[in-house]
């Protein structure tokens, strides 16, 4: 009996050899209660992140936190809209000619997807331009079409926002951001989970203005199909456009775009998860230091070598552990009560675009005037040994140098983001706290260029990232993942016990905001 419980407890727990300390292992068992199968994704205002919500709820309740939801609970409910392209009833069809030879498809989701437009059904057949990066003064002759662009991120260039803005006021039926395969520190991946989009539902919006419009995105490889027998060459395009150099414009004569989507449409709601640790200071406890995960992930999608549940264990499953952790230490007396009180946030749908922590600081349960900092735990990829962290904001604030004071003594190294182009700061749900006049800061494991650590963190990027393959088995440095939690857990102290709040510097395009 004592063998099979062996046997039962191994298999439950196949990672604890690798596991060296004691807190870590609670925290690596609490990321495979909240990332196992059976949590299937918590895809935002799906029943399995219900469940799990109530989850990390209970968990908060137990460590002793106060409720910090709506009317003493720990949820705060986030009402939002989804709408879905069904792929089954979807297509895309490039045609060549008059007759429509050389009729071509393409794999949605696999090598073309679309933003879901607020049309239930749309049917468009339109010609199709090229008019490189797509600035203002390209925009001749894209009435009516679908325009191609080569969607750079590079510095200096129309970005996306503002290529679809480019070509929605010229007047083109649509835009098609054919993707950059130069663009190497994150380079793109294909196949997409799903085509869809959830926006807040406020009780004051308004309905979409204006005529139709689709959003599309091509792969390169697609792209080099579809000008196959054009007379321009993709391969030198690409290469162009990868390099920053000019690009032609050019018309493709006789190509037509037919775009078949059919979708559907659903109100849903998904739970934010609050809870407040008071501060042990009499003054102090007024103000409060938010520490912040999201639990949201993609929940089933496109397989991907044969699975399609996208379990998103570091992608934000572990550090939502992190955050019940420390509660579990400071209830057990490990860690020191802070002398300012903390917010403990786990938010919803950060991976549909930062709505939990958007509508929180529209809706705080605190507030914000009193609400310090915000340390997020996101973007974190605990693969290789831990001397560098690169720092999100880091010159923003004075968050930047209490970092840097916590983390010198560890060996560690914080640097500021040395890809800006990537546009992490904006992508996570610091920025919305940044936004609104909050101090926060971010934290992502760095390497020197050329290292094994560097080709550890491109490789988590081009196979794991929003894919099945970020789950429970994956690669992980164990000693590195416990020592970033320590450094959490100084620089919240740090932060929580300091007699001045954190305060912007005065170069900082978000002082204003304060």
């Amino acid at each position: 009996m004592l063998a099979a419980l062996a046997l039962t407890a191994s298999a439950q727990h196949p990672r604890d050899k690798d596991i060296h300390d004691p807190d870590t292992l609670a925290w690596w068992h609490t990321t495979e209660a909240l990332s196992n199968d059976g949590m299937e994704g918590r895809d935002t205002g799906s029943a399995a992140y219900q469940r799990a919500a109530e989850m990390v709820a209970a968990r908060f309740k137990a460590a002793g936190l106060q409720a910090g939801g709506e009317i003493g609970t720990y949820l705060q409910t986030v009402p939002m809209h989804q709408v879905d392209i069904e792929p089954a009833k979807s297509y895309f069809t490039l045609s060549v000619g008059i007759s429509g030879e050389l009729g071509t498809g393409f794999k949605f989701l696999e090598e073309i997807t679309a933003v879901p437009p607020a049309d239930a059904v749309t049917d468009k057949t339109a010609d199709v331009v090229f008019r490189g990066y797509c600035g203002k003064d390209a925009m001749s002759g894209v009435i009516g079409k679908f325009v191609i662009c080569f969607g750079t991120q590079r510095t200096g260039l129309p970005g996306g926002a503002e290529r679809l803005a480019n070509v929605r006021s010229a007047g083109g039926i649509g835009i098609i951001n054919v993707d950059d395969p130069y663009f190497t520190i994150e380079p793109p991946r294909w196949p997409f989970a799903y085509a869809r989009s959830v926006v807040l539902r406020e009780s004051n919006a308004k309905p979409p203005q204006g005529r139709p419009f689709l959003s599309l995105r091509l792969s390169a490889d697609a792209f080099t199909r579809m000008m196959g027998g054009s007379g321009h060459d993709a391969a030198e395009i690409l290469k162009t456009g990868g390099s920053k150099q000019p690009l032609a414009n050019f018309d493709l004569t006789g190509y037509s775009l037919h775009v078949h989507l059919e979708t559907t449409e659903r109100d849903i709601s998904s739970p934010n998860i609050l809870a407040v640790l008071p501060g042990s200071d009499p003054k102090l406890k007024a103000e409060y230091v938010v520490i912040a995960a999201h639990l949201d992930g993609y929940g089933f999608g496109t397989p991907v070598n044969g699975d399609s549940l996208y379990n998103g264990t570091l992608d934000d499953a572990a550090y939502v552990a992190l955050l019940i952790q420390m509660a579990e230490d400071i209830q057990a007396g490990k860690l020191p009560k802070p002398k300012r009180s903390i917010l403990f946030a786990a938010f919803t749908g950060e991976e549909k675009g930062l709505l939990g922590s958007n509508w929180y600081v529209k809706h705080p349960t605190v507030p914000l005037a009193r609400t310090v900092a915000d340390v997020n735990l996101d973007q974190l990829r605990p693969l290789f040994p831990l001397n560098i962290l690169t720092a999100e904001a880091v010159s923003d604030s004075t968050l930047g140098a209490t970092a840097s004071a916590v983390a010198k003594p560890m060996g560690i190294a914080i640097r500021p983001d040395m890809e800006p182009e990537r546009n992490l700061l904006r992508r996570a749900d610091q920025y919305p706290f940044l936004a609104s006049g909050v101090p926060a800061i971010s934290f992502i494991f760095g390497y020197d260029p050329g290292t094994d650590a560097e080709k550890r963190y491109r490789e988590w990027y081009q196979v794991r990232y929003h894919r099945p393959q970020d789950d429970l088995t994956q690669p992980m440095d164990f000693t590195a993942a416990a020592k970033f939690n320590v450094f959490f857990y100084r620089l919240v102290e740090t932060i929580g016990d300091a007699p001045a709040r954190p305060a912007f510097l005065p170069e900082s395009p978000f002082a204003a905001k304060r």
